[in-house]
């Protein structure tokens, strides 16, 4: 409670803000809805919070551009409360889907070096300035193919791989653009490094 501390109260409850509250809310309303469903029914409703999730995303972000509500805090809550959905999705598929472990593995890999290559260039003064168009389009893949993944459990197990597949070289791709990112952003420092100790 004590990072709250340092935002205003008018930060808190910004339009954006709240809506990312939401977001927030609505990952244990899921998880729970999905594990306990067993009808076709209850499935549809299970992915009708993921899509009420996604577009409360889409509205957060446009309210805060469009009406210059963007705060600090939305900075740090935003990208958190999608990467806790993204996990949430990964985890009950789990549960149905075969293959999802290897999605499982390579999200992993990608927030860890997400995060500790953010850590390390902001310690260096730099930073990544927002998802990249990549990032973005790999984020809609991957929220297309857990919403039929949640929606219909029947899937056969070739269309299932082939969504899979599809998100997993979607999320590959993201990622490796984004180590190119990092790669460059390094090596901006050290040749300002260069510069500043000639």
């Amino acid at each position: 409670m004590k990072v709250l501390t340092k935002f205003s109260k008018k930060d808190l409850w910004t339009i954006p803000n709240i809506l990312c509250y939401i977001r927030f809310a609505l990952i244990p309303v899921f998880v729970v809805m999905y594990i306990k469903a067993q009808e076709p029914k209850q499935y549809l409703q299970a992915a009708a919070v993921v899509l009420a999730s996604g577009l409360t995303d889409f509205f957060d972000g446009y309210i805060a551009r469009h009406f210059n509500m963007i705060t600090d805090l939305g900075k740090l809550i935003d990208p958190l409360a999608d990467k806790l959905t993204q996990a949430a999705l990964i985890f009950v598929l789990l549960l149905k889907v075969r293959w999802m472990f290897l999605l499982l593995i390579l999200f992993v890999i990608m927030q860890l070096f997400m995060l500790i290559a953010g850590i390390l260039m902001l310690k260096k003064g730099k930073k990544l300035n927002g998802a990249k168009w990549f990032g973005k389009i790999s984020t809609t893949v991957f929220y297309g193919t857990m919403l039929f993944l949640v929606a219909i459990p029947t899937l056969n197990s070739t269309v299932t791989n082939i969504l899979m597949l599809i998100c997993g070289a979607f999320l590959l791709l993201s990622f490796i653009l984004y180590v190119r990112e990092y790669v460059i952003m390094y090596r901006e420092v050290k040749v300002e490094e260069r510069n500043g100790a000639k």
